[in-house]
């Protein structure tokens, strides 16, 4: 096991967030982007280890069980042909993206406005060491397309591909990342190659803790320079 560290992330999941029961729902209220690249990072501890997807699974807020719904998914498997929907309103298959036949770095946040969400969507934007240039960076969530794009416009983020799974969390349920009440996905973060294999998995144990982007980007790093 590794020790328990921490990396910049600005403050525990708002306890409204597991009030949270509709597909429609975007968070507990409006985050104040920064609208700049000085994002005022702060310290969490990042999630060690994972928890396993799939029905009959669990993993905790603040310490309560929350149980995880749909299929699972785990390292070599391959992502399932799901449709989610882009900040434009068009649809596109997981497989599908602008990404295809390259390697993919996807984080996968409960609802980008709350704090939490908002760092490691920021982190995966401004901290991945130039690997925005070779591999697509992706954040799926089950905020609304409207909710998604206005985060990015405040955040000025244009390099991260957003997705949408607010529709029916088929993208959730397909890998067993959803927290079937209140509807909400689980966090983690996934390498895939460039034959849509899952090479490498992280789902955070505790909800309010942030994956480890770091090692998510050297795995994401060494696939690219062993191809």
């Amino acid at each position: 096991m590794r020790p328990m560290r921490s990396y910049p992330v600005a403050s525990y999941l708002l306890p409204c967030l597991l009030t949270m029961a509709g597909p429609g729902l975007t968070g507990c209220g409006t985050v104040s982007g920064p609208g700049t690249p000085d994002f005022a990072y702060k310290n969490l501890p990042v999630a060690d280890g994972s928890a396993v997807a799939g029905e009959g699974k669990n993993i905790l807020f603040q310490g309560k069980p929350m149980a995880l719904s749909g299929m699972g998914i785990k390292v070599g498997d391959s992502l399932r042909d799901v449709k989610l929907v882009q900040t434009d309103l068009s649809m596109v298959n997981i497989n599908e993206t602008k990404g295809k036949g390259k390697v993919r770095i996807i984080s996968i946040v409960p609802s980008l406005d709350t704090k939490v969400c908002e760092q490691q969507t920021h982190y995966l934007s401004e901290k991945n060491k130039g690997l925005d240039r070779i591999v697509e960076l992706i954040t799926i969530s089950v905020d609304t397309p409207f909710a998604q794009k206005r985060f990015a416009e405040e955040a000025k983020i244009a390099n991260v591909t957003f997705l949408s799974d607010f529709r029916a969390a088929d993208f959730g349920k397909a890998h067993g990342l959803l927290l079937k009440d209140p509807h909400l996905l689980s966090r983690a973060v996934m390498v895939v190659d460039k034959h849509n294999k899952v090479r490498y998995l992280q789902i955070t144990p505790e909800l309010a803790q942030l994956p480890d982007m770091e090692e998510a980007f050297r795995f994401a790093h060494s696939l690219v320079t062993a191809s």
